[in-house]
């Protein structure tokens, strides 16, 4: 390789066995948020916003809008874990979905639904999606 030339290494998305002998479970939290005092889409994102950045902050966790729309009054919000514990993933997703439902209450927002699906590293193959 010529100098100054820089090689680029493909990741490997391989998820690996923990060295526990337990797989890698995977918790995905979706959250349904309605805001009734919202106006305008500024008065949306600023809950969402709060929402996210909270959870964010208080936990290890990624957090996502879903499905964005222009309809000002509610949002979609999945919140997503990894841990080789189904037992910590389901007191996490607890504890996200508690502190989310303050968290919109104090943004304006309230968490109308909610619902938590988990998928183990046998569900997707040990491979993450779009993998061949």
């Amino acid at each position: 390789m010529a100098r100054g030339q820089c090689q680029w290494l493909e990741p490997s998305f391989e998820i690996r066995r923990l060295a526990t002998g337990h797989f890698l479970m995977i918790a995905y939290l979706t959250l349904e948020i309605r805001i009734e005092g919202a106006h305008s889409l500024k008065d949306k994102r600023q809950v969402v916003r709060s929402v996210k950045d909270g959870l964010r902050a208080h936990f290890n966790v990624a957090v996502a809008e879903l499905d964005p729309s222009e309809a000002w009054q509610r949002a979609t919000l999945g919140v997503v874990s990894i841990s080789g514990s189904r037992d910590y993933l389901e007191g996490l997703m607890h504890n996200v979905e508690r502190h989310a439902t303050r968290l919109a209450n104090n943004a304006g927002g309230e968490v109308s639904d909610s619902f938590v699906d988990f998928l183990s590293e046998a569900e997707f193959g040990g491979r993450l999606a779009g993998e061949p």
